[in-house]
């Protein structure tokens, strides 16, 4: 198993926050789960070199992409099925970053997976051939840093104020209040709200609850043995019925619930940490 984030170069880093490579290689004959993935916040454009299917229960929505999808902000959970073999490529935007590079309002593929070649045409499929061939990790690396420069060459984006909050939120350091980056944008409320949907997709105060479930959910992978209360107070939650409220919200189960669930990784012997 290999999961694993990248740094995108200099010349990309205003726009792209990390590669994220996942490459499962079940050499069992014990049934794979479907991975109940909870709603992170980020938008991504996702490679698939390998056959995957994705489902969305809330509405009977069944995808098996053909090459690539892009991802808007979710605030719901997909169930995502593997086979024995699992390739993929994860390109992971900066907030705001997707509607300055594909000229369409971020809210328009809120809880949506679109078809990549809908917005960037046959090319896709190219891409992705060249990274079902690659010879290892780093050159699929490389196919996609080469593939994005080409892509943005003529792009100069601007950061607005409500790209530099949204970026701030990612890493808030447990300061989940939300009139503390309006404060700071120097936009009025409704400025900052309207802004800020046509940029990442959602509201701020409901991004800013994904981004603390999102913490959450990664902390107890990586602990474990950590009691949900714990958890939820050094994730800034009020108390532990509070993190129960998001979890119910973007998952539609408890936390104890939501983690008895089987993923692929933990047939494999691990936890997502990313």
């Amino acid at each position: 198993m290999h999961l694993s984030e990248h740094q995108p170069s200099d010349i990309l880093k205003p726009l792209i926050k990390c590669y994220r490579l996942i490459d499962f290689d079940f050499q069992t004959d014990q049934p794979i789960p479907a991975k109940a993935y909870s709603p992170p916040p980020e938008h991504c454009l996702q490679f698939f070199p390998t056959p995957t299917q994705i489902d969305y229960l809330h509405n009977k929505q069944q995808i098996k992409p053909k090459n690539a999808l892009i991802f808007g902000q979710h605030t719901v959970v997909n169930y995502r099925t593997v086979y024995k073999k699992f390739l993929s490529l994860q390109i992971v935007f900066q907030p705001g970053a997707i509607s300055k590079l594909f000229k369409f309002p971020a809210s328009l593929i809120t809880n949506q997976a679109l078809d990549a070649e809908l917005v960037l045409g046959r090319e896709v499929e190219a891409i992705n051939d060249q990274l079902y061939h690659a010879k290892n990790h780093q050159q699929m690396i490389d196919i996609a840093e080469s593939y994005l420069i080409a892509k943005t060459r003529l792009l100069q984006p601007e950061l607005n104020r409500v790209d530099i909050s949204a970026r701030q939120m990612l890493n808030s350091n447990g300061i989940y209040t939300l009139d503390n980056f309006i404060s700071k944008s120097c936009l009025c409320q409704k400025q900052f709200n309207r802004y800020f949907l046509h940029s990442v997709g959602i509201s701020p105060k409901a991004f800013l609850r994904i981004v603390r479930f999102d913490e959450a959910y990664r902390l107890k992978n990586i602990h474990p043995k950590l009691s949900w209360f714990k958890l939820a107070i050094d994730c800034s939650y009020y108390d532990y019925q509070h993190l129960v409220k998001d979890c119910k919200d973007f998952t539609g189960y408890t936390p104890q619930e939501f983690f008895t669930i089987g993923s692929p990784e933990r047939i494999l012997g691990t936890e997502e940490v990313y």
